[in-house]
C-alpha cells in the first residue's frame, strides 16, 4: 500500500517537483541534476532522498556515478487513484438536507434533524438539539427558518 501523504509531500516541493520532472526525460545523476536545477550537489542529494524514501525514484550505480530514474509505474497509480477519487459520486445520505438541491421538499427536510447527523459545528451545541437556543442553532447552521431544533422547540 502506498503512503499518499508522504508521496505529495515530496512532491510539494518546487525543486523536488522540478528533479522528478527533469528524470521523467533522462536518467541523471546528482551532479547533472544539480547543474540543471542550479543548487548544490549536496542540496540534491537531499531532495532524492526524500524522493527515494517516497517511492518516487530509484538510484542505480553506473560506474563511478549512481542515475536516477523515476518509478513510473508509481506515478501511474497515483494518477488512477486521483482519477477514481475525483469520480466518486456522492450518496444521497452524505448530502446536508439544508443544501441538498435533491430534497427541495421543505416537509422533507423538516423530517430529517440536521442537528444529529449534518451538523457543521457540533462543538456549538450545547446538550441535546431539542436543547438548542436559536442563537445556537444560528452559529451552528447559519439561517434558522424551517430549522428542525426550532420548530422541535416550538411544539
Amino acid at each position: 500500500m502506498i503512503n499518499l501523504v508522504d508521496i505529495f509531500k515530496a512532491l510539494a516541493d518546487e525543486t523536488r517537483f522540478k528533479v522528478l520532472t527533469l528524470l521523467l526525460t533522462h536518467d541523471l545523476c546528482v551532479g547533472a541534476l544539480a547543474s540543471r536545477v542550479g543548487v548544490s550537489k549536496a542540496a540534491i542529494s537531499q531532495h532524492l532522498q526524500i524522493l527515494r524514501k517516497a517511492g518516487l525514484v530509484t538510484g542505480e550505480k553506473r560506474g563511478y556515478w549512481t542515475h536516477y530514474t523515476v518509478e513510473r509505474s508509481l506515478l501511474q497509480e497515483i494518477a488512477g487513484i486521483l482519477a477514481e477519487t475525483a469520480n466518486r459520486t456522492i450518496s444521497d445520505e452524505a448530502l446536508c438536507p439544508r443544501v441538498s438541491s435533491r430534497n427541495t421538499d421543505i416537509l422533507e427536510r423538516r423530517e430529517m434533524n440536521m442537528c444529529k447527523g449534518c451538523c457543521e459545528h457540533p462543538e456549538k451545541l450545547k446538550g441535546t438539539p431539542e436543547e438548542c437556543s436559536e442563537e445556537q442553532i444560528n452559529k451552528c447552521h447559519g439561517d434558522t427558518k424551517d430549522h428542525p431544533c426550532k420548530e422541535d422547540k416550538n411544539k
